[in-house]
């Protein structure tokens, strides 16, 4: 290493909990003390020519890598970085200090080629899955692993001295349970070790005492195995593999709270967030944010009401045997003290706070298929930015700038982009007027990326996609739905294409039922000439010939 003390031959080991602060500020420490040459981090190796762009000021946390299969970008996975996760803060750490950093972890081009029935292997079926943090927590003689990992990490802080302490405890323990469980059930991370380990021996070949490894706590023990090389490149012979693209996508807090691409879903990362980025008295910080939003909700809550929440809180903590208040003591006391004993408005806080709307940023630099590309722009030129909270927008077709926003949220329904659904309008129910409740969540870059398939501009895939569509409609209420589509999305190139299948389709088909079922969309379609310009003559011939 190239300061601090001194170290033993091999690798620095750094078991962390993903997305968990207290293992963030426990390597943010053993790096600034060790200084290694070289920093590997657990992750698709695939995505390194992309690191150097977390520097970049536009990037903002949390943000996610994103991989999919070039030939079927809905086969895809994530791999999700919050301000607060350990790999985040190790990367730049890395390269903040100009240290080359890469990942270590199994190629997305095996991982995307895993069948999700995939026959794990002979004996699979004889390991328990595992989850290790329960198992450490229900020795310790805790009921929940969430408070276990708050007594013994969150409210420990780093600690004076050593600032490997920690992760020194934390691979004892993981050594004990792997010794009893094996693979814990988690078969394919045999595999993903062996590869884990084959980069970590490139690059003590590069130097020998300053490599710093940063994974998931589990893995510890088996990259300090000493396998032998012709076994871990057995273990990864063979393997399927597709090609992949990767970039980088906006995360939000609240996907954040859902089992992902690190198997490592977390319930509360707003209020995780909070206890990284506090600089001191935590709680204290935390219910003045709690009294701030409530206030802002028209509720009466004072400064007396936080200073009584945190001795309760600090009290209910004495009493349970913890170090500090956790999550469940403040929540505690803000139900009893600030909420009047209601759960109602602790719903709010959790929805905010706790969990949160935060939404991350990613540089335009970022790799983009050219569809994703255009959709930014039309973003920006329409001021509708994505959100990761659920808003409400009300249109007035009436005005341009409005029209265009209407226009754009349709075709992007019809290409399978739900970033927005329609509304019931209030005030009225004039046809120059929409209502939608938009919430953009980060799963629709993977429907961007699909969707590229049918066009690079959103006019034109959806145009495209249109088409299809009517081509591949099994019955005429189907063409007439389609039609509306076209007309609500402005669709000039596709709407004779669909109109042609729409006449012969309303020719053939002699079932009232079906022609029933196939006007009301008509219908409404007629309505939109007016206030969106369209020429509906053909629309009102197929009407007029299907109520005859």
């Amino acid at each position: 290493m190239n300061g601090g003390k001194a170290d033993t031959a091999g690798p620095l080991l750094l078991g962390v909990r993903h997305h968990g602060p207290g293992s963030a500020r426990a390597v943010r420490a053993v790096l600034e003390e060790a200084r290694p040459d070289v920093v590997l981090i657990e992750g698709p190796p695939e995505a390194d020519a992309l690191l150097p762009l977390a520097a970049e000021e536009d990037m903002r946390p949390p943000v996610a890598l994103l991989a999919h299969a070039v030939d079927e970008p809905g086969r895809s996975a994530f791999w999700p970085l919050a301000a607060f996760s350990p790999e985040w803060v190790a990367l730049r750490w890395a390269l903040e200090h100009k240290v080359p950093v890469r990942f270590i972890d199994l190629p997305a081009a095996h991982t995307l080629a895993r069948e999700d029935d995939e026959d794990p292997g002979p004996g699979a079926g004889d390991d328990v899955r595992i989850d290790p943090l329960g198992a450490l927590a229900e020795a310790a003689g805790y009921d929940d692993a969430e408070r276990w990992w708050e007594d013994v990490v969150e409210h420990r802080g780093v600690g004076e001295g050593d600032a490997m302490a920690s992760f020194t405890a934390l691979e004892e323990a993981m050594t004990a349970l792997r010794e009893e469980y094996g693979s814990g059930g988690h078969r394919r991370d045999l595999v993903r070790e062996a590869h884990m380990r084959l980069r970590i021996r490139a690059a003590l070949r590069e130097s020998e005492d300053g490599v710093a490894v940063v994974c998931g706590a589990w893995h510890v023990p088996a990259l300090r195995h000493k396998a032998a090389v012709a076994a871990d490149r057995a273990l990864l012979k063979g393997l399927p593999k597709v090609k992949t693209d990767m970039t980088w996508v906006p995360w939000t807090h609240r996907r954040l709270s859902r089992t992902s691409g690190y198997g490592a879903g977390i319930d509360s990362p707003g209020w995780y967030g909070h206890l990284f980025d506090a600089p001191d008295r935590p709680v204290e910080r935390w219910l003045t944010k709690v009294a701030g939003l409530l206030r802002a909700e028209d509720r009466i809550v004072s400064s007396a009401h936080v200073i009584e929440a945190v001795r309760l809180a600090e009290t209910l903590a004495a009493l349970r045997g913890r170090p500090l208040p956790g999550l469940g003591e403040t929540t505690d006391a803000v139900r009893a003290v600030m909420c009047e004993g209601s759960d109602v408005p602790l719903a709010l806080v959790r929805d905010r706070l706790v969990v949160g709307d935060v939404l991350g940023e990613v540089p335009a630099a970022a790799p983009a298929v050219p569809l994703q590309r255009d959709l930014t722009r039309i973003q920006r030129r329409l001021r509708l930015k994505p959100e990761a909270g659920e808003r409400e927008l009300e249109l007035d077709l009436r005005k341009e700038t409005d029209a265009e926003r209407g226009r754009l949220l349709h075709r992007l329904r019809l290409l399978g982009i739900g970033w927005g659904e329609p509304a019931a309008a209030r005030g009225g129910t004039g046809t120059f007027r929409e209502t939608w409740r938009l919430r953009w969540e980060p799963e629709l870059s993977v429907r961007v990326a699909e969707a590229g398939i049918w066009g690079t501009t959103v006019l034109a895939a959806a145009t495209a996609k249109a088409e299809a569509d009517a081509v591949g409609a099994r019955g005429l209420a189907e063409v007439t739905g389609l039609a509306e589509h076209c007309l609500l999305a402005a669709l000039p190139e596709a709407l004779p294409t669909v109109m042609r299948i729409l006449t012969d389709r309303a020719a053939l088909d002699t079932d009232v039922g079906h022609l029933a079922q196939a006007l009301p969309a008509l219908v409404r379609s007629l309505r939109y000439g007016d206030v969106r310009g369209t020429d509906t003559a053909a629309l009102a011939e197929v009407a007029a010939g299907l109520a005859a």
